[in-house]
């Protein structure tokens, strides 16, 4: 692992600052460039960048002329047009079949922006961006079948999203921060305190009515909830611990972001406010790992081989509370074998795991 100096005294990097970084530079620029474009403009920071490789449309369109001038925004452009016929959507087809606007989209992939302000696995700034292309996508309506509801026109469902040849290229790659802005540029300690804090802040809110609560068993016996659940005031939540885990395992002399990204989630349910991460791996196993019928001693093989195609030692368990890579089963499995004194992993490796089968949580 790089030698980290501390960051914790100079200022963190802020999403209008990045923005300014971004606003500067030109259509095209790779991650190598933007990396070094930030470590430019936040001296003291540095900052890498990655592509997940994923894609996504914007569902922000724009109606453009036939010689690809923007004239409007899709949406509100194509709400006014259907009440200039009174909301008779075959009118409003048949008038702009005749037409050559065509619309616009934004196609994107996610990339993200790391640098590290400490030692500590989550002493890192993590920036959250998309590096995406405006495409011409089609024309304004499908000529060849009729809309029979407003929102077939007003989320245009023709649009093929394959056919984003370089020709029908407007703008772009152009990077653009996504999310929030308390979860674009985040980091990520202090995430991590906001999420521990947030949950307190849940069950505290809830003490009154469990110290009320008990549990009554078929012969009349109460025991009160508090005493079944002497530890849930003491809850860590799973993102938390999947920082405690990577600290305390064979992976912590590697720095997280070099394997993981943060999908980071800031949102209301039910009016309580979420804090939440699902971790994206950068890269993947080319394989799926099962249990299945396999001995604990083939898992185990199977385990290691996953770990040096990752280059990160225990990157199984790291992928197994994601559940995409490396199922679940694999960890119960592997523990039962620790248990039973059948395997060996190093102790710190065996701490981590046998806590995750104990309590076990999931992405």
């Amino acid at each position: 692992m790089e030698k980290v100096s501390d960051n914790s005294a100079v200022r963190l990097p802020d999403a209008a600052s990045v923005e300014a970084v971004l606003g500067a530079l030109p259509a095209g620029v790779d991650e190598a460039t933007l990396a070094a474009a930030l470590r430019d403009a936040f001296p003291g920071f540095s900052f890498s960048a990655a592509n997940i490789h994923d894609e996504y449309w914007r569902d922000t369109r724009s109606v453009l002329a036939a010689d690809r001038t923007r004239i409007a925004e899709y949406r509100p452009w194509m709400q006014a047009e259907l009440a200039k016929d009174n909301g008779d959507i075959a009118t409003v087809w048949r008038r702009l079949q005749d037409t050559d606007l065509q619309i616009s989209e934004w196609h994107g992939t996610s990339v993200y922006a790391f640098a590290p302000t400490g030692s500590g696995a989550a002493d890192y700034v993590q920036i959250s961006l998309g590096r995406e292309t405006e495409w011409c996508a089609g024309p304004i309506v499908n000529a060849s079948r009729r809309p029979w509801g407003d929102e077939e026109l007003l989320d245009p469902s023709w649009i093929t999203h394959d056919d984003m040849s370089d020709d029908k290229v407007l703008s772009g790659p152009l990077y653009r921060l996504l999310g929030k802005a308390g979860t674009s540029v985040v980091h990520v300690r202090s995430f991590l305190a906001r999420c521990g804090r947030c949950e307190r802040d849940k069950r505290e809110a809830r003490r009154p009515e469990l110290e009320r609560s008990a549990w009554v068993s078929s012969d009349g016996t109460r025991t009160p909830f508090l005493d079944l659940q002497p530890d849930y005031f003491d809850f860590a939540r799973r993102e938390v611990r999947f920082f405690q885990g990577w600290e305390e395992s064979s992976a912590r002399n590697t720095r997280v972001y070099e394997h993981w990204a943060l999908d980071i989630r800031d949102f209301e349910h039910k009016g309580v406010r979420e804090l939440a991460f699902i971790p994206r791996p950068l890269h993947l196993p080319e394989e799926r790992l099962e249990a299945g019928d396999a001995s604990v001693h083939i898992l185990m093989d199977r385990i290691e081989s996953t770990d040096r195609e990752m280059g990160l030692p225990f990157a199984w368990f790291f992928l197994m509370t994601h559940g995409n890579k490396v199922s679940p089963e694999v960890g119960d499995a592997i523990a039962q074998g620790l248990r039973e004194a059948r395997v060996r992993l190093p102790d710190h490796d065996v701490k981590v795991l046998l806590r995750w089968a104990d309590e076990r949580y999931l992405f």
